[in-house]
């Protein structure tokens, strides 16, 4: 986390976290979800029954469209194409959000995979992490009275950007071009075509994911319990970026339902959206921190960013209560079964001793 020491300057900040601004989350006891599967292009409705996609059925048909989408982003990125590095990190998120949020239900061994889609989101997040905040700072540097020296200090960030993505660019193509990420592609194929997914995934699709996504909203409500209970400073912070990860993974979590989940997804990603808008502010103002560290020529001005991006978090903080309070509502997911899972058709597993469904054949 970025160290909390007062930025150089006569910016004055308002305190970096309030208790108060923090939603408690109501954690209540989960319950099954009544929506049924659907026919293509059909609305389903409640209590309605008969044979379709199972969760085995959209999970595997949504794990083989994410690979083949992460497979086709590498040339992407190796011709440094715009928001490329952006859209693979994203995908590598969505694979790994759905291999832990649908592990008791995926039968195979999915730590490695986990493992290796984490090292390579992490290999793609220094440039993305500098092109947003040197984003964020230089708007804000822009706006910036005459005395501050907007324009100096505006083209000390681009030079500081640009050494940054400089740097992170051959860590990126080193990523692509070793042997891990074919090798994680090979595995992640291998899963999608050969699944071996629990007796629990052979249930209709979308109560069954409608129970994991609950789980997932569980999970992030803890995490903003944790933070409402946090010293200020530092410690809010890293709780609500904690809450921030878990609401990314609720949100990917319900994204295989399709438009049958859209409310909860659209929720989470709402505070998705919040949680990471103070995220980047925390981040930027540990930036200005080490900028005016090494640019103490323009430290009157880094404080007085330092002191917009403190408020800007501050004002996140406060809009989280009414944002939490459309994406703590329980899921209900009704509507149509993704058409990937039914143009893949339904399978027909045997199960294994271990009560698992393994592949036909």
């Amino acid at each position: 986390m970025p160290h909390t020491a007062d930025p150089p300057g006569p910016a004055t900040t308002r305190a970096a976290t309030t208790k108060d601004a923090v939603p408690r989350a109501a954690t209540t006891k989960a319950a099954t979800t009544q929506a049924a599967v659907a026919r293509p292009g059909e609305p389903a409705s409640p209590g309605r029954d008969g044979p379709g996609p199972t969760a085995a059925d959209v999970l595997g048909a949504w794990i083989a469209a994410q690979t083949a989408t992460l497979a086709g982003l590498a040339a992407d990125v190796r011709a440094d194409r715009p928001d490329a590095v952006h859209r693979m990190r994203v995908t590598c998120r969505r694979l790994r959000s759905t291999l832990q949020a649908y592990r008791p239900l995926i039968g195979a061994d999915t730590t490695a995979l986990i493992s290796a889609l984490r090292a390579l989101a992490a290999a793609l997040g220094t440039a993305r992490d500098t092109e947003v905040i040197a984003e964020r700072l230089t708007t804000a540097a822009r706006a910036l009275p005459p005395e501050c020296g907007p324009q100096e200090v505006v083209a000390a960030m681009e030079h500081w950007a640009a050494g940054r993505t400089a740097q992170a660019r051959p860590e990126t193509l080193a990523a692509l071009d070793g042997p891990a990420f074919p090798a994680l592609l090979a595995a992640l194929r291998s899963l999608a075509g050969q699944p071996r997914f629990t007796a629990r995934a052979e249930g209709p699709a979308l109560p069954v994911l409608a129970r994991t996504a609950r789980r997932q909203q569980r999970r992030v409500a803890r995490r903003l319990d944790a933070a409402g209970t946090a010293e200020p400073g530092e410690a809010v912070a890293a709780a609500l970026h904690e809450a921030r990860k878990a609401a990314k993974r609720a949100r990917y979590a319900g994204e295989p339902a399709g438009v049958a989940a859209e409310r909860f997804t659209r929720g989470m990603k709402a505070l998705q959206d919040i949680l990471g808008a103070h995220q980047d502010a925390v981040v930027a103002c540990g930036t200005l921190r080490g900028l005016a560290a090494d640019d103490p020529a323009h430290a009157f001005a880094y404080g007085v960013l330092h002191g917009g991006q403190s408020d800007a978090a501050a004002q996140e903080r406060a809009r989280l209560p009414e944002v939490w309070r459309e994406a703590g509502r329980k899921p209900r997911f009704r509507g149509p079964v993704p058409a990937a899972a039914v143009t893949a058709g339904p399978r027909t597993p045997r199960r294994s001793r271990g009560g698992r469904a393994a592949s036909p054949g």
